[in-house]
Parts: C-alpha cells; structure tokens; sequence
C-alpha cells in the first residue's frame, strides 16, 4: 500500500509543481474570475494527468511490475487514480459550471473583458475557433465519466456490466482529451507541463486506441481447452484444468492470470493453483463468489473453449528471511497450492509453516492439501472457524515461536490480512517482511 500512496502523491505533486512554474498564481486585481481561472486550470492539468497515467496502467505493462509490486497493486493505483481523476474532474466542472450559473442567477457580476488576443499561429486559431464545441464535449464527456464510475466503484453492479461498460471509459478520456487539447491555455503548450501533458495524453490516446479496439493483453495470451473438472462439494469450490495448446511463457507460484470462459462475460482474474511443468496444463480454483462465477459449476464442460492472458503478479515467496510463514483465508489457499507443487521438486527449502483457516472445510481437499504439504516438507496447520475459532496473531506467534526471524505471506479476505498485519506490526514485525496480495480489480 505504501507503494501506491506514494505513486499517488508523486503524480499529484509532480503535476502541481509543474503547473505552478507555468502559471504562478498571478491573480492581479481580477478577483473572484482570476482564482477561478486559475483553478479551472489546475483541476484540469491534475484531472488529466491522472486520467492519462490510469489508460496508461490499463495497458497491464509488465515492466511497472516490480516498481508496483504486481499487477494488483498496478491495478490498485489505477482505481486511485481514477477516483482521483473524477474528484478532481467534479471540482473542475463545479468552478466552470458553477460560476455560469452564478452569472445567469444574478449571485455574481461578470466582468467586462475585451476579445481574445488575435492568433497568429493557424493551429491555436483553430483551437480558439473551437472553445464553444470543446466545452460541450468536455460536460458532456464528464457526465458520462459520472456514470461508468459509479458502474465500476458500486459492488452491487455484476462484474459482467463493469466490464462492458469499462471499456466505454476509453471513449470517454478520448473526449476529454480533444476538450483539454482546445481549452489548455496556449502558454502551457512551450512549457514543462504542458509536454508532460502532451506525452500523457499521447500515450493514454494510444492505450484508450488499444483499449476500445480489444487489443489491451493480445501479447500475453494463449488458448486452451477445458481437460478436468473436479468439484469440492462441502466448500463450494471448483477444480479447473486446462490444456493450453498455444505457446504459455510458464508462471510462478503465486502468480494469476486472466481467464476467459465466455467471450460475452469477458476475463476474470484467478490466482493459479499448479506449478508449470512446461506441458501445457495448469489449474484453477474458483470459489462462487459472484454471479457468473456461482453458475459455473454447471455451465462449464470439458473440451469448452478457453483464453487464458499472463501470468501477472509479484506473489512470489522470495524474500531473505531465516524461514516463512504462510496464511490463507478460505480461497486464498490457491497460491500456496502451486508453491507446494513447486517445492515438492525442491531438495531443500527454508522451514515453512502454512496456516489455512477455513469455515467450509471439505475433507478430500484437506488430505490432498495434506499430502501435498507433506511432500513439500511443510508443516500444516488447518484451522477450522466453528472449530478452533479465528486465527490470529497470537495463534501464529504460540505456534512459530521462531516468527520474529519469519517472513510472512498472506492471501485471503482483506479485514483478515489487515488486522494481522496490524496486530504483528505492533509486536515489531517490519511491514516489509507482510506480503499480501490485493486481489479486487475493481
């Protein structure tokens, strides 16, 4: 998390400085319409330069992995930065619409200007030409933006309306930045922010191109079939195998990729729950926890067609420490699944205790998790809620005593890894030895 506040507050921070060395708040004797040009500037430069470093985010780049920490932390900021884009998006409207209304309310005097400087430069006349058309698309590209925010931050819309109306964001930036291209004082335009800007714009145009084109993840994709299902009954989940039969990088314990069992419904994130052993096969595990996700058991098939996009993610068990500590959360047990598969191979590996607290234990999976873990030479702990109650840090330390010299790595409910990284944090655990994913892509 610190990550993405920090990238956040960068981006914020950069932007302003940048702003303010091409327009240092100058008011003069204009009053009220000086502060509020100078503020719909500056919402506007922030509104778009975060919007443009979202589209750029949205491209999945590979190589903001390790600066991020994974995918979902990538994934994470993004939805910041959207939220931030339509905060600061709402302020601008507010100051340029607000003060319209002010005027025609009789609340507020506009004062008498004379007309625009003349432009001598044929590029910025058609610009000033187009003001009138530039603000219109500008309003109503923000009321839009409006909208498929409120799709993507409310829950209670299905992740199938998130995705297809997401897409449609694309469009909605393109608007926004023929809107901000016309509006932006033509000053800005020989100084830094203005090429900052311009170099954002470019690339969020070509990533909302990508985007509204389908292309966003092409390079990263292989396709497949459906070659075993298998149904864990008493804790609702769904053993996937697939038999990918176009080229597949390989992946590592932990990582997830982009699943695609219906082209209507579009991919879905899952962690991958196999280790690669270069034959094509890899496994998923899929607990209903939505709409689509809860009629699968009965829609898939063997044989069905198959797109996988990846592998994504920084979930990789590396770290420096004497020995490990690993939690999982009901399904949050995948990741660690493929990192038992991966040790089972290994001669020898530093001392790992696995925790898996569950309140739907299912008896075939536990002995094969078991089994599994013994293989791996990794000691088991499985706690069942009703049972032993809740884990928590006072559990983990009694039953590693050795967890000061521990990293830990964590993946399930969010409250759940939150409130044990608080309660070790305040034991003295370093927050940079607490691995967890944040798998919510929205």
């Amino acid at each position: 998390m610190k990550r993405i506040k920090l990238g956040l507050i960068l981006i914020l921070s950069g932007l302003s400085l940048l702003w303010w060395l091409a327009d240092p708040m100058n008011l003069g004797d204009g009053g009220y319409f000086a502060i509020r040009t100078l503020a719909v500037h500056y919402s506007g430069v922030l509104a778009m330069g975060v919007m443009s470093v979202a589209m750029l985010l949205a491209l999945r780049p590979l190589w903001l992995e390790p600066l991020l920490g994974g995918l979902d932390k990538g994934y994470r900021l993004h939805k910041w930065l959207g939220i931030a884009g339509l905060a600061l998006a709402t302020v601008h409207w507010l100051w340029a619409q607000g003060t319209k209304w002010a005027v025609g309310w009789g609340w507020l005097t506009r004062p008498q200007r004379g007309p625009r400087p003349e432009q001598t430069v044929e590029i910025f006349r058609f610009f000033q030409e187009q003001r009138g058309l530039a603000e219109t698309i500008g309003e109503w590209a923000f009321y839009g933006f409006v909208v498929l925010a409120a799709i993507a931050l409310i829950k209670r819309f299905p992740y199938r309306r998130f995705f297809q109306t997401h897409r449609l964001m694309a469009a909605i930036y393109l608007a926004l930045v023929v809107h901000s291209v016309v509006l932006l004082p033509f000053g800005y335009w020989s100084s830094a922010v203005g090429l900052v800007l311009a170099a954002l714009m470019a690339g969020g145009t070509y990533a909302a191109i990508l985007s509204l084109a389908g292309r966003i993840g092409r390079a990263h994709r292989a396709s497949g079939e459906v070659a075993r299902i298998v149904r864990h009954p008493s804790n609702q989940v769904l053993e996937v195998e697939l038999l990918l039969r176009t080229a597949w990088p390989g992946h590592d314990a932990g990582q997830f990729a982009f699943v695609s069992f219906d082209p209507t419904e579009g991919p879905h994130p899952f962690t991958i729950a196999s280790a690669w052993a270069g034959d094509g096969r890899m496994t998923f595990m899929i607990k209903p926890l939505g709409d689509y996700t809860c009629t699968l058991p009965d829609r898939l098939k063997l044989g069905d067609a198959v797109e996988v996009e990846g592998p994504y993610g920084r979930f990789d068990f590396a770290d420096a420490n004497e020995r490990q500590i690993w939690v999982a959360g009901g399904i949050g047990i995948t990741p660690f699944i493929a990192r038992l598969e991966a040790l089972a191979g290994q001669p020898a590996h530093a001392p790992v205790d696995l925790f898996y607290s569950t309140r739907q234990p299912d008896e075939g999976f536990i002995a094969s998790l078991r089994q599994l873990a013994d293989k791996a030479r990794v000691r088991l702990h499985v706690l069942v809620a009703d049972r032993d109650g809740r884990l928590d840090a006072d559990g983990i330390c009694r039953t590693v005593p050795e967890w000061p010299k521990a990293g830990l790595w964590f993946c399930g409910p969010a409250g759940f890894g939150n409130a044990l990284r608080h309660a070790l944090g305040a034991r003295g655990f370093g927050a940079d030895r607490f691995h967890q994913e944040l798998f919510d892509m929205r």
